[in-house]
């Protein structure tokens, strides 16, 4: 495949790709989850009976008589709920807990029994055997089902408790912010040490391209592959409100190193095909013969990847979806970058300074 020669499309094409994620991340930016900007998460399991929607538990936590401004809803697994919300006192984070189960116990389905001693046949004076915030049991007398909840704190059904908090994290704004600035430091720091391992690794490498532009050149595929999927979580940020946190920047890395391997190979079998032909061919077609030679090896070591993670995406858990969706897209922009982009900017580099002299 004459890849080298038509290398002006391939500028084009990752050219596009590029500015229209930049465009894009400057119109809406990244819809930044509390790892960055500070804030409360709780993840809740409602009973399997109970019907619950993510829109009806944000009404229940941001109505009249809400305890928050707004919040967001994503649904987990079978009945679980991620709640993401500014940060709280646990006054608060145990009236958030109170009102869900003061909700959901009016919703039970009718035949229902809680911990078998209410039904909808005598709801008028009951007893139903609950848990203080200790976990001691008690008995609680009440009028209505709504009044066990508030005095209990916590109501069952059959050993289950209506409303269950799995877990809850709670992240202070500067320790987010601190967050954020790290990210950037390490994102940074990852791509000033590939320079410098690339620098050393080719030091051997002068003609007909100085080793240090090895290097550059794998840190401008490496710029196009953070900044696409970048892009993309703008916009999926802006319509569907994904958020991204510290295992965004996590696949960020990831997708630096997978893609960083990727060039390195066309750039070593590139430096073996200068050293056989002991500098005297055509680059351009040492480096053209280079990737071809690597192509396949590129392709399929990405496609099994790429399965793999498309597997986990489909039937793993929604607290790693986007996570995953991030290494997918950043899998297919890296083997591109690393075959039809990287190599290609070298071949232009070397003859523009050929055209100069």
């Amino acid at each position: 495949m004459q890849i080298i020669k038509h290398r002006k499309i391939y500028f084009a094409v990752s050219g596009f790709m590029v500015a229209a994620s930049i465009v894009l991340f400057g119109i809406f930016g990244l819809n930044y989850g509390i790892d960055f900007t500070g804030g409360s998460l709780m993840e809740i399991k409602v009973y399997d009976a109970i019907q619950a929607s993510p829109s009806e538990i944000a009404d229940i936590l941001t109505g009249q008589d809400g305890f928050l401004e707004s919040v967001l809803v994503q649904p987990i697994g079978v009945n679980g709920y991620l709640l993401r919300f500014k940060d709280v006192t646990e006054e608060q984070h145990q009236g958030i807990l109170r009102a869900l189960r003061v909700a959901f116990v009016d919703r039970m389905p009718d035949g229902q029994t809680i911990d078998q001693a209410l039904t909808p046949a005598d709801v008028d004076v009951n007893t139903i055997q609950a848990t203080d915030l200790e976990g001691n049991p008690v008995d609680v007398n009440l009028q209505t089902p709504t009044d066990a909840v508030i005095e209990s704190g916590s109501a069952t059904i059959g050993g289950q408790e209506i409303v269950e908090e799995e877990r809850f994290e709670s992240i202070g704004p500067t320790i987010g912010q601190e967050l954020r600035q790290k990210s950037i430091y390490a994102i940074l720091a990852v791509l000033v040490g590939i320079i410098l391992y690339i620098s050393w690794a080719f030091r051997k490498v002068s003609e007909p391209v100085s080793s240090w532009k090895y290097g550059v050149t794998a840190i401008i595929a490496l710029a196009h592959d953070v900044m696409i999927p970048v892009g993309v979580f703008a916009v999926l940020g802006a319509t569907m409100h994904i958020e991204v946190d510290i295992l965004f920047v996590t696949a960020l890395l990831t997708i630096l190193g997978f893609s960083v391997n990727d060039t390195i190979v066309v750039f070593d079998r590139t430096r073996e095909n200068l050293a056989r032909s002991h500098h005297h061919g055509e680059f351009e077609n040492t480096v053209n013969d280079s990737v071809n030679q690597t192509m396949t090896r590129s392709v399929y070591t990405s496609l099994s990847t790429f399965a793999v993670l498309l597997a986990i995406y489909i039937f793993g858990g929604d607290s790693i979806k986007y996570f995953v969706l991030a290494l997918m897209i950043g899998i297919v922009v890296g083997t591109y970058s690393s075959i039809f982009l990287a190599s290609p900017l070298l071949v232009e580099w070397e003859w523009l300074s050929r055209r100069k002299r």
